[in-house]
């Protein structure tokens, strides 16, 4: 292992009741951590994820209530996607979703957690629900590639087949997200040996060359300056698995399916390449010089230089061109195709 990669080990071993986790990780060099995590067999830190607990009678029922994804209806081998929405359908954050025994598991952005957290607390009532942030307890990793495939099945004896899959062994969970990429949720005390297995064949990147990994997937991640900016299918939730329309009603229900069955949505989220300056979530988006209401949702540096980015814009200021980060005169953004259909 790095002297980077140790330190990391080390900050795992070292993780208390107190821990509090840092918004990125890096090991030193962002060109080859972006080169090996195109190339594939990688490890992550999911340092910008946080983990929200949720246990007791009712969890399941309150949370039914709260989110656009089935709660109730998800078996204890699956995870799902979802999000949690204000009344007026905008989200608040985006989510994985899985069952761990009886309690159930939300990782989201950890710059929102906090927030969520609160503001679920306050639709609580009688109902018999505990909830709590878990970073001190669980560690969130990444692995990605044929070969990251492989190591876990090595390393755990098992990997799900299929996408949002779950296993889990030991207590370490690991949720097929796509393709050959996979989360693995440990508890902190097996985390340091099972990170310390894992790169002996894998490469470990930072948290900034798995969030790219992500966008280029087309998955985006709500953080703090796109809160209560986007109804769901503005950033494609629909189109991944993070809405169920069968489901009973929750908050945000009402909004949500008049935009799915009326055809009210005029923005969507596009994949794009910017050249020639950084991008960062919450960049303004304009088109022919004009505001368009365009929103950069995700950004990460690419592999090929410039910024790839996940950007919410207006169908038409898309069919038009000319899209600039920032300003008339800003850098242009190359609009490229999702790994999945956009009707």
């Amino acid at each position: 292992m790095t002297a980077l990669t140790t330190s990391w080990f080390e900050f795992l071993e070292s993780r208390g009741a107190r821990f509090s986790p840092p918004a990125s990780v890096g090991f030193g060099d962002s060109g080859a951590e972006l080169t090996a995590a195109r190339s594939g067999n990688v490890i992550a830190p999911l340092a910008h994820l946080s983990t929200l607990g949720f246990t007791g009678a009712d969890a399941g029922t309150f949370l039914q209530g709260q989110l656009s994804c089935d709660v109730e209806g998800l078996a204890p081998d699956q995870a799902t996607l979802g999000c949690y929405c204000t009344p007026q359908g905008r989200m608040l954050a985006n989510f994985l979703l899985w069952r761990d025994g009886d309690a159930l598991r939300v990782a989201l952005a950890g710059d929102v957690s906090s927030a969520v957290e609160k503001r679920l607390r306050m639709f609580v009532l009688r109902s018999k629900v505990e909830i709590a942030n878990i970073d001190a307890q669980l560690v969130l990793l990444g692995v990605a590639g044929s070969g990251g495939v492989r190591a876990l099945q090595e390393a755990i004896g098992t990997v799900p087949a299929k996408p949002m899959d779950l296993q889990s062994v030991d207590g370490v969970t690991v949720v097929r997200l796509r393709g050959e990429q996979l989360l693995v949720a440990a508890p902190a005390q097996h985390a340091p040996e099972l990170w310390q297995q894992l790169c002996a064949t894998l490469t470990p990147i930072g948290t900034a060359a798995w969030q790219w990994l992500d966008i280029i997937a087309g998955v985006p991640l709500v953080t703090g300056p796109t809160q209560d900016r986007f109804v769901p299918q503005m950033a494609n939730l629909e189109l991944i698995g993070g809405i169920n329309f069968r489901k009973g009603c929750y908050t945000g229900q009402e909004v949500i399916a008049r935009a799915q069955y009326r055809g009210k949505v005029k923005r969507r989220m596009y994949l794009a390449h910017v050249v020639g300056a950084e991008a960062h979530a919450g960049d303004e988006v304009v088109g022919g010089g004009e505001p368009t209401g365009g929103m950069i949702v995700n950004a990460a540096p690419s592999p090929e230089g410039g910024y790839d980015v996940l950007a919410v814009l207006q169908d038409a200021a898309v069919a038009a061109g000319d899209l600039r980060l920032g300003a008339a005169d800003g850098p242009q953004l190359e609009i490229r195709a999702l790994p999945y259909g956009v009707e």
